[in-house]
């Protein structure tokens, strides 16, 4: 397959993203792939652990391949969207749930998709390059992939503000918020890569840590805390709009451009989710409410439309005063009934 290259080197089972044109989006088959590629080698006593790297220097993989679930969707088949997001939360909670080590490399830009293969590991890898965000909120969708279950456990709110704005985690920042484990300067990368391969060792990847570099939303906690404590986006909004203008008119900024019933979603996706009983799997199955109705109900269709195909950077987005209807949030999170995400393997 020319877009992914999976083999068996050593004690390794790898998988490099070949597509660095495209930033290594992940397409459907891509993520069949990677299933199929995991689940084969979870009984193979030959392989003792999973690195997952990509090609190219822009990007681990810089989200999912939306092309086409653009081209279905404005044709009115909403199945294969829902399809492809089904799938790959599956893989999604297969690597979560891994009997194995499974070790990621992410230079670059690691966004939504790429979240979702390269940060439910058990050994997160980010180097000087590295770039980490959950952008979703700005075509119409939530952060799903499972990044809402690290945005519900990152320390006080921030996980309100990374997902509705979409900020980008510079490494210091993503091991602060609990998307990345480990600093490793990327010109080590490639040696330490063959020596996980030759020993099937996973705990040389602590051996080559380096102090991370500071983080700029660990300075920030406090005012982000503040602004975003919210129960509704509506509640973030006024604190924002009578807040300390050095602080909240940036960030007014990006909740502007982005999609006010997915920052709604998001907030409320949040609050229900934190407490004891989360999982990997409840934050994947409250995700797939939102993303199954996304193309018929929501705004995902004319967020792509707006940003990827006409690229007029002009969405008409519902609620586009932002005043959203908690009724809306309701019904976009509310249980699918027989159509709810299954993990059960087939």
């Amino acid at each position: 397959m020319p877009d992914i290259d999976i083999r068996t080197t050593g004690r390794a089972g790898r998988i490099t993203l070949t597509r660095p044109k495209a930033l290594n989006a992940l397409s459907y088959d891509m993520c069949m792939a990677i299933d199929t590629a995991l689940r084969n080698w979870r009984e193979d006593d030959v392989v003792d652990l999973i690195i997952f790297d990509a090609e190219g220097d822009k990007a681990f993989c810089a989200g999912g391949d939306i092309a086409e679930l653009y081209e279905t969707g404005t044709k009115g088949d909403f199945s294969y969207g829902r399809r492809f997001w089904r799938d790959e939360y599956r893989m999604n909670a297969l690597i979560f749930e891994y009997p194995k080590p499974v070790i990621s490399f992410l230079q670059g830009f690691t966004m939504g998709g790429g979240v979702g293969i390269g940060c439910h590991g058990s050994h997160r890898v980010v180097g000087e390059s590295s770039k980490i965000s959950m952008p979703e909120c700005s075509i119409g969708l939530v952060p799903d992939v499972g990044g809402s279950l690290m945005l519900a456990l990152a320390p006080g709110r921030l996980g309100e503000y990374l997902g509705t704005t979409g900020h980008r985690m510079s490494p210091g920042d993503a091991i602060y918020a609990g998307f990345a484990d480990h600093y490793i300067a990327q010109d080590i990368w490639p040696d330490l890569i063959e020596q996980l391969e030759a020993s099937g060792r996973a705990e040389l990847v602590l051996d080559h840590a380096q102090t991370p570099p500071e983080s700029a939303l660990a300075d920030q906690q406090a005012g982000i805390d503040t602004f975003f404590d919210g129960e509704t986006l509506g509640d973030i909004l006024n604190t924002l709009r009578n807040g300390d203008p050095e602080f909240s008119t940036k960030i007014l900024g990006a909740l502007g451009r982005n999609c006010p019933i997915s920052m709604a979603s998001t907030v409320e996706m949040l609050h229900r989710l934190r407490g004891s009983a989360l999982t990997l799997r409840k934050a994947l199955e409250m995700e797939y409410r939102f993303t199954y109705r996304a193309m018929q109900h929501g705004d995902f269709l004319e967020g792509i439309r707006a940003l990827i195909i006409d690229k007029d950077r002009n969405p008409h987005w519902q609620y586009a005063d932002m005043n959203v209807p908690a009724v809306a949030v309701s019904k976009m999170l509310q249980p699918l009934g027989s159509d709810a995400l299954s993990f059960a393997e087939e």
